[in-house]
Order: structure tokens, then sequence, then C-alpha cells
């Protein structure tokens, strides 16, 4: 019976002339508006890399996909004959809904806005915040995306960068190495500071302006103690904190100046002999029997 109704249904009025150029319509904004807008997004963010920055080139390439497929998305409910007045009223309605259900969005939405305008770190920038470092992969309106030196992927709410400390690390061109170290106090203090400026003023990778510095920074329980610190350009970071480290140690022996370990070693006062040790074997023995 469901066929013989099949067969008699008169398909003629459901396929009609108007219906059909609507189908081709819709098939068309789909099938090639899409990549078209996928495209252009696409070739509209590698020419703005020119000129702007990453980050500033990534919101021009999505701000082109999401207005892109706003319009294809209207042109198609136009074919559909769908009635924009209906949509605008359940969309106010559903508005206030979804407003009171997500205002943790809101605030992260706002949130970025004031990220995207104060401009506080790019992508690529390397960032720290709390226990959190990493470099930034997008900066989006609900969310921060980092990738860390051991390619973990952590995604940041923007309202919880706008109320914690956030340290841009690789905001400015050049960036300063510290290394602490501790000699001997046997040492001599002018010999340690010149043999650290000299490895400084030898390493390629260090900055002549600013200048590197040594400077003695108290007496330490086993070691007198000094900050060692020299400028390089942010891209070379890592690689002369290792070597540089490497360097301090080869020519501190080369030139006998010990580092030493922790220790303790007890005085009765400064004009105070030695402790005097006593071997009490016999003794000893005398108790064992």
């Amino acid at each position: 019976m469901m066929c013989s109704f099949i067969a008699e249904f008169d398909w003629s009025q459901v396929w009609t002339r108007g219906t059909i150029e609507t189908a081709l319509r819709i098939t068309v904004l789909v099938t090639v508006g899409f990549p078209l807008l996928v495209f252009a997004s696409s070739i509209a963010g590698r020419a703005s890399k020119k000129r702007v920055s990453a980050q500033g080139s990534m919101l021009i390439r999505k701000g082109i996909l999401y207005l892109g497929s706003i319009i294809i998305i209207l042109a198609i409910l136009y074919q559909l004959k769908f009635k924009f007045t209906a949509l605008l009223g359940a969309a106010g309605i559903a508005g206030i809904a979804i407003g009171f259900a997500s205002q943790t969005s809101f605030s992260n939405i706002i949130s970025g806005l004031f990220l995207i305008c104060e401009m506080p770190f790019q992508v690529g920038d390397i960032i720290k915040v709390g226990t959190s470092k990493g470099t930034i992969l997008s900066v989006d309106l609900l969310s921060v995306k980092l990738r860390t030196f051991d390619n973990q992927y952590i995604r940041i709410p923007n309202e919880v960068l706008i109320k914690s400390e956030v340290t841009n690390i690789t905001r400015f061109p050049i960036r300063r190495v510290d290394i602490r170290i501790g000699v001997a106090y046997k040492e001599n203090v002018n010999k340690v500071r010149q043999v650290l400026l000299e490895i400084a003023y030898m390493h390629p990778l260090c900055l002549d302006e600013p200048e590197p510095m040594v400077r003695f920074t108290g007496f330490g329980d086993s070691a007198l103690e000094f900050m060692f610190a020299v400028w390089c350009v942010k891209a070379d970071y890592l690689q002369l904190n290792n070597e540089i480290m490497e360097q301090i140690k080869e020519r501190f022996d080369s030139e006998g100046i010990e580092i030493p370990f922790p220790h303790r070693t007890l005085y009765a006062g400064s004009a105070t002999q030695p402790f005097p040790v006593r071997i009490v074997q016999e003794e000893q023995a005398g108790l064992d029997s």
C-alpha cells in the first residue's frame, strides 16, 4: 500500500522549478562559498603578516572567516524564505537565557577584548602565568593557548589572565642571563671578577652593551657569593646560558679557583687551636675485657 501511495504521489508539486533553483543555489553556497571563504581568509592572513604582527594576522584571518560564514548562513536562510523577524525574536529570548547561563563566558569575552586592545603579549611570545610557562599559540576571545617547553598544550581563560600577574619573558629584544656563583673563602675576589669578565668578553653571544656585570653579593655559609650577569639577544638565551656555565667550570678549574660544596667548620675563637683528637683504642679494649 505504501508503494502504491509513493507511485501515485504527484512529485511535480514538490520539485517545482523554483524549488530546484533554490536547492541549486544553496548547494553552490555550501560547496563553493565555504571553500572560497577559507581560501580568502588564508590568503589575507599570509598577506597581512608582512605588515602586522602574527597576532594581528591571526585576528584578520579569523575575522574574515567568521564574518563570511555569517553572511553565507544568512544567504542560505534567505533562499529558504526564512522569516528573520521570527529569528530575531527567538534570538532575543535565547540571548537572555544564555546570558544568565554563561556569565563566565561573557566575562572571558570582555577580558579577551581588553587583552587584544592592550596587547601585553602577542603570538610567539613566551609568558609565565602562575606555574605555567610557554609560547603563545593564539589569543582568542575566550582564552589564550600556550605550548610549554615539554610540548604540552595549556588553555588559560582570559579572565584568569586579567586577574593574575603575567610575565612576558620575551617582550624586549634582549635578555639578561643571571648566574649565581659561589667560590671558596680563600679565593681572591678581584681575580674571580677578572676571570668572569674575561669569559663574558670572549663569548661571541654576549653583548658589549649593556656591559657584563659581576657583583659580590655576600658571605654564604660555605662560599663567597657572586652574581654574574651578561646580556644577549633573546633568541640566544638558552644557548648562552648553557655554554657560559660550562666555560665558567672549565676556566675555574684551569685557574685553580675552588667552587666549594656545603660544609661546616667548628671554631671556638679566632686564636683557638684546633680541637685535640685522642685515640682511645686501649681504653676501649680494657672495657671490652
